[in-house]
């Protein structure tokens, strides 16, 4: 294998060293994937990414946007193997689709506020997709996404045609209603209908918090963090006690539960 070797490379070199990974000659394991076989693991690099922004973590943040940008030049090395595009194509592609929808910075329009560059983007993206209703602009919302965020910007679609409650208040109503909906489904002990019933009491939540200001998908995972500092320091107290979960009441564990959410209120 003809490679040059440097002390410092750059994005091309990147592509160079996945197509010779890719080679005949090249790493019996690169050689063997797929879209589908590192699909997860794109998933999981860019979690990372996240991970090292919201830790603020900038050399972290290099490395891991490093690794994101390789599953990029891997997937494209694939489909320049099949003769289909390459990253070239990638870039040009995405390089297009940025100056037509940005034509206040590549064109004449006029858009002096977010809320006209993002009413613009929508409006350009629909057309671009052929999408002509707005149950096409949200069928083309990613399955693949968290349900927390799929179903936030299914309403945020929703609400740009008037199709929203007026306010948080008027939302939360519905979260008592579809609460209500739910404990008769438990009550009746039909699987189905809990199962159901709990899909339309979190979606309700989701459309309450999001007409506070609140991103439901951040909302909750502040609220895991939370949930884990305050477990974690009941079962410290619990070792400084000489006991285990098991050993207590719930009472005990509420107390230390409610000491936990004190001190950390406190600091």
């Amino acid at each position: 294998m003809d490679f040059q070797f440097k002390d410092r490379y750059s994005f091309d070199d990147l592509v160079e060293v996945v197509r010779c990974l890719r080679l005949p000659d090249g790493c019996p394991w690169d050689k063997e994937q797929t879209h589908k076989s590192i699909r997860q693991d794109f998933i999981e690099e860019t979690y990372e990414v996240i991970e090292a922004i919201d830790n603020d973590d900038a050399e972290g943040l290099r490395e891991e946007l490093g690794d994101v940008l390789l599953q990029v030049v891997f997937h494209a090395q694939i489909e320049r193997e099949k003769g289909v595009f390459n990253i070239d194509d990638v870039a040009n592609d995405v390089c297009q689709k940025m100056i037509v929808r940005h034509p206040h910075v590549f064109g004449e329009v006029k858009a002096d506020t977010t809320e006209k560059v993002l009413d613009n983007w929508d409006k350009i993206k629909m057309q671009t997709k052929e999408q002509t209703t707005q149950s096409e602009a949200m069928d083309s919302i990613a399955r693949s996404l968290p349900a927390l965020m799929r179903a936030q910007k299914m309403q945020k679609k929703a609400a740009k045609v008037g199709f929203d409650f007026a306010n948080a208040a008027d939302a939360s109503k519905k979260v008592t209603e579809e609460l209500s909906e739910l404990l008769g489904a438990i009550e009746s002990k039909n699987e189905d209908d809990i199962a159901e019933e709990a899909g339309d009491l979190l979606f309700a939540a989701v459309n309450t918090v999001r007409l506070a200001g609140v991103n439901s998908e951040k909302a909750l995972y502040d609220a895991c963090e939370k949930f884990l500092s305050r477990f974690t320091e009941v079962e410290k107290s619990l070792e400084k006690q000489g006991k285990k979960f098991d050993e207590c009441s719930l009472s005990e564990l509420d107390a230390l539960w409610d000491q936990a959410k004190g001190s950390q209120k406190d600091q």
